[in-house]
Parts: structure tokens; sequence; C-alpha cells
């Protein structure tokens, strides 16, 4: 059985993906000619991707910190691993 942590995180990377799909899908019909994307729906392309890699990356620094249980020691309340250099 899946814990609720996996669910959300299967549920956020497979969102993530189906939009992703979606941007290509409008992106290959709106400036595809045939069976060839047109220069600028090459580059609005390369946009879509570039957004895809930025939402992962927002998705997973959220998950973390919504996923992230005080009881794991990953905070810092003033312990010893408090003393860093930041």
């Amino acid at each position: 059985m899946l814990d609720r942590e996996q669910v959300l995180e299967i549920a956020a990377s497979v969102g993530a993906v189906l939009v992703m799909l979606a941007a290509m899908a409008v992106v290959g019909s709106t400036y595809g000619t045939g069976s060839k994307l047109t220069p600028e729906g090459g580059w609005i392309l390369v946009w879509v991707i570039v957004g895809f890699i930025i939402l992962l990356t927002v998705i997973g620094i959220g998950l973390a910190y919504a996923l992230n249980e005080p009881e794991d020691g990953f905070e810092t309340n003033g312990g010893s691993n408090a003393g860093g250099t930041f």
C-alpha cells in the first residue's frame, strides 16, 4: 500500500507531466504545419520545456516543505546543527 506522501508525490508528478504534454500539444497544433514545426513554434516549445523544469523544481520544493516532519531531524531548532556560516 502506498503512503499518503507517496500518493501526493505521484499525483504532483503526473499532473506536471500532463500539463507539459498539453502545452506541447497546443504548441504543435498552433505552430505546426503538417509534420513540421515553425521556427517560432520551436522557440515556444523550448520555453515550454524550460517552464516544465521550473514547475518541477517548484513542486519539489513545495513537497519538501509540505511533507517535512519535525521528528525527521531536518530542522535546526537551535541545536548543534544551527551554527552554520550563513
